[in-house]
């Protein structure tokens, strides 16, 4: 059996502008495989008022005192604290870091891809190897798409990377997901995330479908991000605004950093047991850790896009593809905008989501939906409102894809996925709406 070995690093948290200490991580692993870890907050840290906790449910800082002077670990017997692995490169970031050194899939060292993801990352926290290690701030700019996208082309492919391409490990090595991907910054510093085609697409355009299925969930009342649609080398590339970051122009532009959470974490379940979990999960771990400024809005915002995934057969709903944002001004945990929402064309008529809809489980129709409203602590007048505002939009899902630039070959491709109201309710329901 391989020998255990310790790495100490240290959490940075961005508060008041810049990074500051926020306490010391410690991450035991087994042949580069994470099988423990455990956090101290620094003492300064805790003592400012405005300290951002890492984990809502692991190191949570309702009660400072219970924190203070402490080595915390994970909860529910998990290897990594979720706030912390949400800071993590995911599939795609990791491949750019493998590309970089060189090295197999998966042969890196936890700490590694923690350390290497850089101070561009998700969210609002930085890990570094000592307190006094600098920000590793280097960043992509939108002018480089291009090099960019011809780099995650030959990442993909698993063809080395020139020097005139290394921009790559700068601008896609802290991302999450499987699809390549880079975060770019435009002419006002603004940080965007650009999506490109994969080559394993085949025949489907993914950034134009996934822009026009976002634009889509914008016109149906849901919370999305900005989003723009570039063609660079005659092939499409989604841009979608960071909205980890916000911008103020008060005196002079000030970036601020939003500290970011998956469900999973707000669960403190481990990745594998996603697939057990349900929507009416999400809510209640929304009750124990969300603010309550805003929590009904953000549950009834939980409920519609339920619905949309419903509509249009996205069944890649899982807990990493909802997240929370801190919000500074509440003092809590709010709802993100959507994110990663794509239709999956299918020609079953009984459907399925990720995440459990209602008493019939991950059944992909309305009236599982419906009858789940008091889980969600809606009436029903509440559900069947959301539910028709919803439908009202997503029923004539081809015309306003076609407003939003997509093509008439895309549009026949993605068909299968839309649903009718037909397919997934009940007479009695649409009766009642």
């Amino acid at each position: 059996m391989a020998t255990a070995s310790i790495r100490s690093l240290y959490v940075f948290a961005y508060l008041d502008g810049g990074f500051l200490p926020a306490g010391k991580l410690d991450m035991t692993e087994q042949s580069n495989r994470l099988v423990a870890c455990s956090f101290a907050y620094g003492q300064r840290y805790l003592e400012r008022p405005n300290a951002l906790e890492i984990d809502p449910v692991g190191l949570s800082l309702r009660d400072k005192s219970a924190v203070r002077a402490k080595l915390l670990v994970p909860p529910n017997g998990l290897a990594f604290f979720g706030g912390i692995r949400d800071a993590t490169p995911d599939a795609w970031g990791r491949r750019v870091i493998e590309s970089q050194h060189q090295v197999p899939a998966n042969s890196l060292a936890e700490a590694t891809y923690l350390l290497e993801a850089g101070s561009e990352r998700v969210g609002a926290l930085d890990v570094r190897e000592s307190l006094t290690s600098p920000a590793n701030v280097a960043r992509g700019s939108i002018h480089s798409l291009a090099y960019l996208m011809e780099a995650a082309e030959r990442i993909e492919a698993g063809l080395p990377i020139p020097e005139s391409l290394v921009d790559i490990f700068v601008a896609g090595r802290g991302l999450g997901g499987m699809r390549p991907k880079v975060s770019v910054r435009d002419d006002d510093q603004h940080l965007w995330l650009a999506k490109f085609a994969s080559n394993n697409d085949r025949l489907l355009d993914v950034p134009m479908v996934e822009h026009g299925t976002l634009r889509l969930a914008q016109l149906a009342g849901l919370t999305v991000p900005e989003t723009r649609l570039l063609q660079v080398q005659n092939k499409n590339v989604l841009l979608i605004r960071r909205f980890d970051r916000t911008w103020t122009h008060a005196d002079k532009a000030l970036e601020i950093r939003h500290h970011m959470v998956s469900a999973l974490t707000l669960l403190a379940c481990d990745e594998l047991d996603s697939p057990n979990m349900s929507y009416m999960d999400i809510v209640g771990a929304m009750r124990r850790y969300a603010a309550t400024t805003g929590l009904k809005a953000d549950i009834e915002e939980l409920y519609g896009r339920m619905v949309f995934n419903i509509l249009v057969s996205n069944d890649d709903d899982h807990l990493r593809n909802h997240a929370f944002l801190w919000d500074i001004d509440a003092r809590g945990w709010r709802l993100s905008p959507l994110y990663d929402v794509m239709p999956r064309a299918s020609v079953a008529s009984e459907r399925f989501l990720h995440l459990g809809v209602g008493p019939k489980g991950r059944l992909a129709d309305l009236d599982n939906a419906y009858a789940a409203k008091e889980r969600f602590g809606l009436l029903g007048t509440d559900a069947l409102r959301i539910i028709d505002q919803v439908w009202r939009i997503a029923r004539q899902w081809k015309l306003h894809f076609e407003a939003f630039g997509v093509s008439t070959e895309q549009i026949e491709r993605i068909a299968p996925a839309f649903r009718h109201i037909d397919e997934v309710s009940s007479a009695e329901l649409r009766k009642l709406l």
